[in-house]
């Protein structure tokens, strides 16, 4: 029993969550075995989480000058009342 191309891309994003059943995992693994469009989604989604985990990883905080903050909590505050 086949999957289709579109239950492979469901399964490939839920594949990175790890919401497959071994079943799913088993279809997902046969499919791709025989389909290179849906062997190159896979790989493009599996670059494109590394490239945002990898910026996640990068990113530092960085903090607005005073002023700019002043600004934001007076308009926070004038927002509540």
């Amino acid at each position: 029993m086949s999957i289709s191309c579109k239950q492979a891309t469901d399964y490939i994003s839920k594949k990175e969550e790890g919401k497959l059943t071994l079943f799913q995992r088993y279809q997902l693994w046969r499919h791709l075995a025989i389909c290179s469009l849906c062997k190159r989604f896979d790989k493009q989604n599996k670059q494109m989480l590394a490239n945002i985990t990898q910026h996640r990883d990068q990113e530092t905080a960085t903090e607005l000058p005073g002023k700019h903050t002043e600004a934001i909590l007076r308009a926070l505050v004038d927002a509540k009342d």
